[in-house]
């Protein structure tokens, strides 16, 4: 297994690849063809989100758990919404609470990331599109969600989407741990067994709506144990295989 990072370096972003262990430049094309070039010490750059997406697509109570807890029946099928590129962030970046929003909530999330132009995929060819998969924290303007009906401004503000820190190239997404952490407190503890609609229906789905390009990302849902983040709290993704996704929360 691959993981594949964005790094800035000399002001400039280039992708990093890490194999067995090792951190080096990633020669060739993340969504094509590429190797392991020279060796360059980990930590050395800071890590930025690993794919600049078109769209994230999201989608709504794909958990069986997360579902009982927003008392909430299963769906009959995905529940799709978008977040903006514009609300993307990096590992370490800050999430800023906006004046007004209210509570603002964390979503632990495994991110698909596309790799290859998919339209109408079948479920059985969705691995053929897919680059790897990722963390993601689907943060939520809660209040303005139940007010608005629609999740548009509720998950759309700026820094509402950290992704990262890598993406993880060859990993079984069938059965991987999702937990999300406040200032080092567990918080969401679950896995991708007790998702509604697995990883390649949901391509399946998504791709018959709209084109995925590469570089999107489909964000397949949280577990249950949601919650508020106010400013100074650390938050932290964590998904077995990929790492660990952390931001501090700030005042807009």
């Amino acid at each position: 297994m691959d993981l594949l990072y964005r790094i800035a370096e000399a002001g400039s972003a280039r992708f990093a690849l890490e194999r067995a262990g090792e951190w080096h430049v990633l020669e060739g094309d993340p969504f094509g063809a590429y190797g392991a070039g020279p060796r360059i010490e980990r930590g050395a750059a800071r890590v930025l989100a690993p794919v600049q997406p078109s769209k994230i697509v999201a989608v709504g109570l794909n958990y069986r758990d997360h579902a009982r807890e927003m008392g909430k029946p299963l769906p009959a099928e995905p529940l799709l919404f978008l977040k903006p590129p514009s609300a993307v962030i990096g590992p370490d970046a800050a999430i800023v609470v906006p004046p007004g929003a209210g509570r603002v909530d964390y979503e632990a999330e495994l991110g698909i990331v596309i790799g290859r132009t998919a339209r109408r995929v079948p479920a059985a060819r969705a691995g053929e599109h897919v680059l790897g998969l990722t963390c993601l924290n689907d943060v939520t303007a809660r209040e303005l969600q139940a007010r608005d009906v629609q999740y548009t401004r509720a998950k759309g503000f700026d820094t509402f989407a950290p992704i990262g820190p890598a993406v993880a190239v060859g990993l079984d997404g069938r059965a991987l741990d999702v937990e999300s952490y406040v200032n080092g407190e567990r918080r969401q503890a679950s896995n991708t067994r007790e998702l509604i609609f697995p990883l390649d229906r949901l391509v399946e789905f998504v791709s018959a709506v709209m084109t995925l390009h590469p570089g999107d990302v489909i964000a397949t849902g949280t577990p249950s144990g949601v919650g508020p983040l106010v400013p100074g709290d650390r938050v932290t993704v964590h998904i077995e295989g990929i790492g660990e996704l952390t931001n501090q929360v700030v005042a807009g």
